[in-house]
């Protein structure tokens, strides 16, 4: 379906990625300005960029960013298919240049300037882990809400699901807890080194909480109802530039004895968004209902023999 570049529409774009640049550079100033000089660590791409940064140090943790999710994209695009979307490789550029952006930007003292802040408060530490937590979810959540992504365990997800269905979730914290895990091995001793993971424990429930909250509170998917006369045009949208399913249903309007179809569409959190935005953009008087739903079964989502 072809979208029609109006300027209204190449402004709207332009709205999106500089918002999800602004995202991409909260989530990477998280990690560098707190998460990392308090000696926290994390999951996911980020995570693992860390620990791989500390056994070469030649190479940035920006740089890092980069080739992980690259060699995932690529190993995700034989596997289950070319269909990210520019976004998300947006998303993960704009990253990996914020990464080495912060540490630049920065002064070298940083970290002195914070303890003398902080000095008053026991457990500074965990005090900047949690804060960066909370900074670096809200940079996800505002990139999500644009329709971005900033791969790793999605595309790590998206592999493992193509041979066994696994609920995202699950992926995530599998993944998660086991480079949190391994960071024990870049530790000077055992005890810094049970605080580093016990920091990153904490790290992933504070930032995942974050994302839930802002997204849209600790829902973890959306079923959407879509009545409009055009609903070929949106749910053809639906499925080609939100990559997601859409399921056409016969209704009559009981106050106007009118014939109707209602498009509906259960979708993850971070795809709700980009959902309404099609919608809106194709059908600006489309009758709309979303709501939250504590359990979604089938494929793509929880396999139901697992239930």
């Amino acid at each position: 379906m072809a979208i029609n570049l109006t300027p209204s529409t190449l402004g709207r774009s332009l709205k999106e990625y500089v918002i999800m640049t602004l995202g991409m550079f909260c989530y990477a100033f998280g990690w560098v300005a707190c998460i990392i000089p308090a000696g926290g660590m994390g999951g996911g791409a980020t995570g693992l960029s860390m620990i791989l940064n500390h056994f070469f140090p030649m190479i940035s943790m920006g740089t890092f960013v980069f080739i992980i999710n690259a060699i995932l994209l690529l190993f995700g695009g034989f596997i289950v298919g070319w269909n990210f979307g520019i976004k998300t490789i947006f998303c993960i550029t704009m990253l990996s240049i914020a990464m080495d952006a912060w540490t630049f930007i920065l002064p070298e003292n940083y970290i002195e300037i914070v303890e003398i802040y902080t000095q008053n408060i026991d457990s500074s530490d965990i005090l900047l882990v949690i804060m960066g937590a909370v900074i670096s979810g809200s940079g996800v959540a505002i990139g999500f809400s644009q329709g971005g992504s900033t791969g790793g365990t999605d595309i790590v997800a998206m592999i493992i699901n193509k041979y066994r269905t696994m609920s995202y979730g699950k992926i995530v914290i599998m993944t998660d807890f086991f480079i949190i895990g391994c960071s024990i091995f870049i530790s000077d001793d055992l005890a810094s080194g049970v605080a580093r993971v016990v920091y990153g424990y904490i790290m992933i429930a504070v930032y995942g909480y974050t994302v839930d909250l802002i997204q849209s509170g600790n829902q973890q998917s959306n079923q959407i109802f879509i009545i409009s006369p055009q609903y070929e045009d949106i749910a053809n949208a639906i499925n080609i530039e939100a990559g997601r399913g859409a399921t056409i249903i016969d209704g009559k309007g009981w106050y106007t004895q009118n014939n109707c179809k209602i498009i509906m569409v259960v979708c993850r959190k971070r795809d709700a968004s980009m959902i309404l935005k099609i919608a809106r953009r194709i059908d600006g008087n489309a009758f709309i209902t979303m709501g939250s739903v504590m359990g979604v079964y089938g494929k793509g989502f929880e396999a139901l023999s697992k239930v």
